[in-house]
């Protein structure tokens, strides 16, 4: 495995534990939750009260988006905060399923993340535009050669994931980033790939995922048991810049777009969206109009390039076992044909 991101921005590996089991084993390798060390009782008791920044609304729009009749919830804030979130985990369903899908058996893990966090808005108080438009740049191939960079620029919100980067690829995929998916083995630890205007957005598998938030946050010593592979020692954004993402995005992606079984027969491993679905239904939830770049691959050339970057080729396709793949393409395929988005990479 070369890169972390496979497929539609996301790795066979990543956030999994690979030495079998369930559903439970891509959460945590090490057999339990991750723990705190013996002063966790107190830290999880004595935090003071979380002053946050105070979330903002998504914007409403007079029409209905292409893509709504896909949807339960359109206007749906995405981020967790401090203050309301285990309300809205009862509220949405999010306490009745573990990590990635929801918050049972994790909010203390949660509410130790969150505390670190400054803002749980989605965006500027001063952007009152409704309507928006939005791309969700993936990190497929396709983008090679493409000169599309100036045109993925001109939209109100681009969303791109894991360290798909933009330095020395601007051509290719512009400049700008308004939000970042991310997970502990992608995200960028070398700042030269900072930018202050970009959002980044936690998307947490496994407990540890929010552990080793809290333990960056605070200056700690980051315990890298419990990753696939090493997880980043530093963070490149400030806590002003980072989000959570609700694990109702991740579930709606899994079990109403891709209609994934939620329990999977003991012979299969379980599948999981990939980062660029996940993109994908965030943008649904925030945008009135979704255009991809980067969505296509090249399953008949095993050696063309995986990514607009690197060198990785098709062939590793064939090791994801994380993922649907054909699933997501049918997927992709079938709200492409509906024009619920527009495809920027289809030639």
């Amino acid at each position: 495995m070369a890169t972390a991101q496979l497929g539609l921005g996301a790795g066979p590996e990543r956030r999994h534990n690979t030495q079998g089991g369930g559903p439970e084993q891509r959460h945590n390798t090490q057999g339990g939750l991750p723990q705190l060390g013996d002063s966790a009782p107190a830290v999880l008791s004595l935090m003071p009260p979380v002053e946050m920044k105070r979330r903002n609304k998504v914007q409403l729009c007079s029409s209905k988006p292409a893509f709504a009749s896909l949807l339960r919830f359109h206007q749906f804030h995405p981020f967790l905060c401090a203050a309301d979130f285990k309300k809205l985990a009862s509220l949405y369903g999010s306490d009745k399923f573990d990590l990635p899908y929801g918050i049972r058996t994790s909010a203390e893990y949660f509410r130790l993340a969150l505390s670190k966090l400054q803002s749980c808005d989605l965006f500027d108080e001063s952007d009152n535009m409704p309507c928006k438009r939005c791309v969700v740049v993936g990190n497929g191939g396709v983008l090679k050669n493409k000169t599309l960079g100036e045109r993925i620029d001109s939209y109100d919100v681009i969303i791109r994931m894991n360290n798909g980067p933009v330095l020395g690829h601007e051509e290719e995929v512009g400049r700008r980033t308004t939000f970042r998916l991310f997970y502990p083995e992608s995200v960028f630890s070398d700042p030269k790939h900072n930018d202050p205007n970009t959002t980044a957005i936690l998307t947490a598998f496994k407990p540890h995922d929010l552990k080793w938030l809290w333990e960056l946050l605070t200056g700690g010593k980051i315990n890298t048991n419990g990753f696939w592979k090493k997880p980043a020692l530093n963070l490149i954004y400030k806590p002003y810049q980072i989000r959570i993402l609700d694990p109702f995005i991740i579930r709606t992606a899994a079990y109403e777009l891709l209609n994934f079984p939620k329990v999977f027969p003991k012979n299969q491993k379980p599948k999981h969206p990939t980062t660029g679905i996940i993109a994908i239904t965030l943008a649904f939830h925030i945008c009135h109009e979704v255009h991809l770049a980067g969505f296509r691959y090249n399953f008949s050339d095993l050696q063309s390039p995986l990514h607009y970057y690197g060198n990785a080729t098709m062939s590793l396709m064939n090791k994801n076992a994380y993922h649907n793949v054909t699933a997501e393409q049918l997927f992709l395929k079938d709200i492409i044909e509906k024009n619920f988005v527009i495809n920027l990479t289809q030639d």
